[in-house]
């Protein structure tokens, strides 16, 4: 009997353990790539690097997500506004709805998918073939090399590319409001606009930055972990693009419940 605890509590104790060992080396990472920017060197050229893969290598997959997700949301709001007779009210549904929340989470689960799989890749593919330990015995710290220039990148750009996502989406939103729904454009423009507050455009704005450091860092610190060859770089990727959707995801619920609670306080 006492075997049989003893191997039932085995399990979840492992399980704990593994967990908080996990959060602690993710945090340190995290530190030592905050940390790397207040010291130098600083590899700018990286940073560029970096900044151009993200940006504009994610430009035409924000575009496409943005415009067809403010046009869906255009035609699926239909339904329920001709019901109360406010189908005119379609330019701020769609705007509360993209600038609030779908916004900034489809872009940033859209850059999960690509950069955040290409980051885990990338540097997977390093530790599998011994370039790490390389940099390292020649005096290179992996972590600013390469891990803190990824983590700027994408904080600085993935805030644009929600700008872009937001746009693009209200245009899309447009197109459907004034060729199917036969809402003028001056309606659906002023009732967008109008139905803006400014914790609206703070959070559109704040979210992708924490979203950003949560990618890169993910990405960064499922990479440098992988072992287990080629095969370990495919788990890498997966787990990579996964955790970083799920981390993404509960972020914004807390995100949102702080706007929502300094939202009194930023309008008034």
């Amino acid at each position: 009997m006492a075997n049989f605890l003893t191997k039932a509590l085995e399990s979840p104790f492992r399980f704990v353990t593994s967990a908080i060992w996990e959060i602690q080396s993710y945090t340190l990472l995290a530190g030592r790539a905050i940390a790397n920017l207040f010291t130098r060197p600083i590899y700018g050229r990286e940073v560029i690097l970096q900044m151009d893969r993200i940006g504009v290598g994610s430009l035409t997959i924000v575009i496409l997500t943005g415009f067809f997700t403010g046009a869906v949301l255009a035609i699926q709001s239909e339904g329920a506004l001709r019901r109360y007779g406010a189908v005119g009210l379609t330019g701020q549904l769609v705007s509360l709805t993209l600038i609030r929340e779908l916004g900034p989470v489809l872009s940033a689960l859209m850059l999960a998918g690509r950069i955040g799989a290409g980051i885990a890749s990338e540097l997977g593919s390093m530790v599998v073939s011994e370039q790490i330990s390389a940099m390292r015995a020649l005096g290179t710290d992996p972590t600013r090399k390469l891990v803190t220039p990824r983590m700027i990148a994408m904080i600085m750009v993935l805030p644009l590319l929600t700008i872009i996502c937001d746009a693009v989406g209200m245009v899309g939103g447009w197109t459907i409001s004034y060729y199917k729904l036969l809402i003028s454009s001056n309606q659906y423009w002023s009732d967008a606009i109008n139905a803006l507050q400014f914790s609206d455009v703070l959070g559109t704005l704040v979210k992708p930055l924490v979203f950003g450091f949560i990618i890169s860092m993910t990405g960064c610190y499922v990479g440098l972990r992988t072992h287990g060859g080629t095969e370990g770089v495919g788990k890498s990727t997966t787990q990579a693009v996964v955790s970083a959707s799920i981390l993404v995801i509960a972020a914004d619920f807390f995100l949102n419940n702080l706007i929502i609670y300094l939202a009194p306080f930023l309008n008034s």
